[in-house]
């Protein structure tokens, strides 16, 4: 029985040395340049840059893995859980150009996990040479371009003693305005979770080769848990093919995703709401027409709000190109449960419920089912405040339970007790505090929130996705994705709603007409009248390294007045 990861990439090397493991797509385009490294490479650099690890006494010591997107991540990464090192996923830096928040962060989680080896490609590198003020002492840090790693070390390879309950490596969450804190992710976690991913998604070994075992194509960054354990580890998990290319890439023309699926044709491919708004937006006719979409099996949507509108409306617009709404999986999970934790049946389509109850229609304001939890694991809807479980259909914190749960905080005794360590009355063992809200129905889970976004005004809750969602609908103008709301303390007026919305540059000259018909949208709707609305540029909002939007963070950029709204924002 496999002990790791690693296990399982030796024995896929050793039986299909020439397999495909993964391709990457060089400049984000299907018909551009393509990088491949079989199974037999990738266990061998994996055993070269672990030996190189080893001979330097580094077992057990923490690796921060600063890459560029491409496939020398994956041989770092791999490499570390070969030679008993905690890898530490970290976002590159971009040289001079990289902006202070983002070098901040990398000092604070390199700190934090006490790494004492910088593992990155050769322009990474180079470029920490230009940032040694922000970084740790040189002294302390070794730092190695991996590429520069010779494979005969590979034969020095020495396998390491690891068991179930080994830290693999350390998922940091986001999070601007609070120290970083590192999800301790065991060995036994990562397979418990590849485990209920397989079995969720339908990747059976038949599913796969009826797919030429060609399982992800994925734009995800693999710093982050669902780019990382779903498309990356699930592939050498299953010994598939999967194809990879830059989330910039992606940003820079939507149309790259699925013109991707439709060359290579995967089972599974998938991201953020965020994502499907975005192909939406540069679906043109003759775009759709040249895509083939037939053979894609599971299009998951997890990591932020599920919206039916945005379901409906793919569904839609690509079911020319073959596209079938079956294929649409909302899912969720968290880095704290390693990634997985609940998701629907392959090919049953969405689950909607509105005020009638579940449907097969398509309401745009439908709450969305995200499926039940993966084998082994445990939901619960508990009172946030008695820790009583609540029943169905009755809005509390989601808590986890299962191998999936992780091991705890590095480091963080009195974090890992108030979140790892919960219990539900009239329940045996501990239990997973999500933070999340949400509500069971015929054991679906339904995700209305965050405990701490959730906006009270006049007595009356109000969650601000809702709100960003009617936002976002009533002027094209607004990015998709792209709008944080949340409540301030306006003194003896109360807690009052504000809302924040990136949209364009040149949409200037139409700020108040925007902020206007924002302003009625949400009165109509919900019954509230907005403080302010403020319009600011692309790229404005605090968001985390998956898409989810900080608003704790930007209701301190907005009392902090360092928003830069564009135009003048009208004040209630």
């Amino acid at each position: 029985m496999a002990r790791s990861l690693v296990d399982l990439l030796i024995t896929h090397a050793a039986e299909h040395p020439d397999r495909t493991a993964y391709r990457f797509l060089v400049t984000g385009d299907s018909d551009g340049e393509v990088q491949d490294i079989s199974y037999g490479r990738l266990a061998d650099r994996a055993r070269a840059i672990a030996s190189w690890l080893q001979d330097r006494g580094l077992t057990g010591s923490r690796a921060m893995l600063l890459y560029p997107p491409g496939l020398e991540f994956i041989a770092g990464y791999l490499g570390c859980l070969a030679a008993g090192v905690v890898a530490v996923p970290g976002v590159p830096p971009r040289g001079r150009s990289h902006n202070h928040r983002a070098l901040t962060r990398m000092r604070r989680l390199m700190a934090d996990a006490d790494a004492t080896v910088i593992l990155g490609g050769r322009e990474v590198i180079d470029a920490l040479g230009t940032m040694d003020q922000h970084l740790p002492e040189p002294a302390e840090v070794t730092r190695v371009a991996t590429e520069d790693i010779p494979d005969d070390l590979s034969a020095d390879w020495r396998e390491p003693t690891l068991d179930a309950d080994t830290v693999a490596f350390l998922q940091y969450t986001s999070g601007s305005t609070s120290a970083p804190r590192g999800v301790m992710v065991t060995h036994g976690n990562l397979l418990d979770n590849e485990r209920i991913i397989t079995q969720r998604m339908g990747h059976t070994s038949d599913a796969v080769a009826a797919h030429g075992g060609e399982l992800f194509v994925s734009w995800l960054p693999v710093y982050h848990d669902m780019g990382l354990i779903g498309p990356v580890l699930n592939t050498v998990y299953l010994g598939a093919t999967s194809t990879l290319f830059s989330p910039l890439h992606f940003l820079q023309q939507p149309g790259r995703w699925l013109d991707a699926v439709s060359r290579y044709r995967p089972h599974t491919s998938g991201a953020p709401n965020f994502a499907y708004e975005l192909s939406l937006r540069h679906a043109t006719p003759a775009f759709v027409d040249g895509l083939h979409l037939g053979d894609w099996q599971v299009a998951f949507n997890g990591a932020e709000p599920v919206r039916a509108a945005t379901l409906r409306r793919f569904a839609d617009t690509f079911a020319p190109a073959g596209f079938r709404r079956e294929a649409l999986y909302p899912c969720y999970g968290l880095a704290e449960a390693t990634l997985m934790v609940t998701g629907g049946s392959p090919g049953a389509g969405p689950v909607l419920l509105d005020a009638d109850g579940p449907h097969a229609g398509a309401a745009d304001a439908a709450a969305v089912g995200t499926g039940r939890p993966g084998p082994g694991l445990t939901v619960v809807i508990a009172d946030p405040e008695t820790h009583e479980e609540l029943p169905d259909g009755e809005v509390g914190e989601i808590r986890v339970g299962g191998a999936s749960v992780a091991k705890g905080y590095w480091r963080n005794a009195l974090a890992t007790r108030e979140t790892f360590r919960a219990g539900v009355a009239g329940r045996d063992g501990r239990l997973l505090r999500t933070g999340d809200l949400g509500f069971l129905r015929d054991g679906e889970l339904f995700v209305t929130g965050r405990i701490k976004d959730l906006i009270v005004v006049d007595g009356r809750n109000h969650y601000p996705q809702d709100l960003e969602l009617s936002a976002e609908t009533a002027h094209p103008a607004l990015r998709p994705g792209c709008t944080a709301a949340f409540s301030v303390d306006a003194g003896v007026e109360g807690e009052q709603a504000v809302l924040v919305a990136e949209t364009a540059p040149d949409a200037a000259a139409e700020a108040d007409k925007i902020t206007d018909v924002v302003r009625r949208a949400i009165g109509d709707t919900h019954g509230l009248a907005v403080r302010q609305v403020v319009l600011v540029r692309p790229g404005t909002i605090p968001k985390t390294s998956s898409g989810k939007i900080q608003r704790h963070a930007c209701r301190a950029a907005y009392l902090d007045g360092t928003l830069s709204p564009i135009g003048v924002p009208a004040a209630g």
